[in-house]
């Protein structure tokens, strides 16, 4: 099988040739290695370890505002995104962490009512359309790509999420949905809004084989109730929009699920992925084939597992497949960021392993 043809039978829950392997290495990976790897991009680490490639590719839609604007600047590691409406301007600041090579929030858009007066109107003036150019883009890079790797889209992330992880943060995105749960419910009408016409618009012209939704899901960040009344009813509408035109949608959610997987089983997802085994996550391969029979779990390590040695990690991955009834429905993967201590020479040894491991089909 070529690599694209694994990836595309493991999320159908069919037979494959071997497992898929997919090491997931961020811009911060290769910079912490030793030479030769350490000038190496990442493409050409997951050529040399043996990886199963995951490219994301351009989306084909587009936003259109009227009454409301956006702007960011950069200065000094420091990102500054200003959102201006008729009520006010508010704005999200990120700071750039050098070691993980990332952005993280140090202060959020929502901090009081006014603010999130002002980015209910700013989500309400989003006008979401399908772009040509972009999909003309999309078609050329996946000729490009070829049969080397599995190409996908993001479609974006559910209200409740962005709403905990990148408006309000953890804490004040609590206290104001217990405080003001009408306004804040407000917001996700709105922000939903725009989230369903991309689903709609992406499932219907964009060439990749997969689409994302990158909700981050964990219960440790919202509650089962919480995930039920409102996340749930939005991923699956967007599962079903997605499921509908025939195609496939994946959910990356990398926490805590073990409560939730009776609801999960029931949304029109094909995989889960970033599925965290403990102590990372609290679910491993065989919960996540018990609780969801038919989906396909993109992950069962964690970050944790991968700064041991080779074979303590072979040793782990290869219990928790010999558990599994069958293995149709398993891409192995680092679930979350691989972290740099573990070498390309380690994940090297592992993805040989996985190799020669015969995949029980029934």
């Amino acid at each position: 099988m070529t690599p694209r043809e694994r990836w595309l039978a493991a999320i159908r829950c069919q037979p494959v040739d071997r497992f898929p392997f997919w090491p997931k290495l961020n811009g911060a990976y290769a910079r912490m290695q030793q030479a030769p790897f350490r000038e190496m991009k990442a493409e050409a680490i997951h050529d040399w370890v043996g990886s199963d490639k995951h490219i994301g590719i351009s989306g084909c839609v587009r936003e259109i505002r009227k009454e409301t604007s956006v702007e960011a600047s950069r200065d000094n590691g420091t990102q500054r995104t200003f959102y201006e409406t008729p009520s006010g301007r508010t704005e999200l600041v990120n700071r750039f962490d050098s070691a993980s090579q990332s952005w993280h929030p140090t202060k959020f858009p929502v901090q009081s009512l006014d603010d999130l007066k002002v980015m209910t109107e700013y989500y309400e003036d989003c006008q979401v359309e399908f772009d040509e150019q972009g999909v003309e883009q999309a078609r050329n890079r996946v000729r490009e790509i070829g049969e080397d790797a599995i190409t996908t889209n993001g479609i974006g992330t559910s209200p409740i999420m962005q709403w905990v992880q990148w408006i309000a943060g953890v804490e004040n995105a609590h206290y104001l949905l217990i405080d003001h749960p009408g306004e804040v419910e407000a917001l996700f009408d709105a922000m939903y809004r725009p989230l369903r016409r991309k689903a709609e618009i992406l499932a219907d012209k964009s060439p990749c084989d997969i689409f994302y939704l990158v909700e981050n899901t964990s219960t440790t960040l919202i509650s089962p109730e919480q995930y039920r009344r409102y996340s749930y009813p939005h991923v699956m509408e967007c599962a079903r929009i997605v499921s509908d035109a025939g195609r496939k949608l994946v959910l990356h959610m990398c926490g805590h699920l073990k409560t939730i997987l009776p609801d999960l089983a029931n949304l029109p997802a094909a995989a889960f992925e970033a599925f965290t085994s403990p102590p990372v996550g609290n679910t491993t391969l065989l919960d996540g084939r018990t609780g969801c029979p038919d989906k396909c779990l993109i992950g069962g390590t964690n970050a944790a597992l991968w700064t041991r040695s080779a074979e303590e990690i072979i040793e782990r991955i290869g219990t928790d497949l010999d558990e599994l009834p069958h293995h149709r429905g398993i891409v192995v993967t680092s679930a979350g960021v691989m972290p740099p201590i573990c070498s390309p020479e380690t994940i090297k040894e592992v993805s040989e392993w996985l190799r020669s491991y015969e995949p029980r089909q029934r």
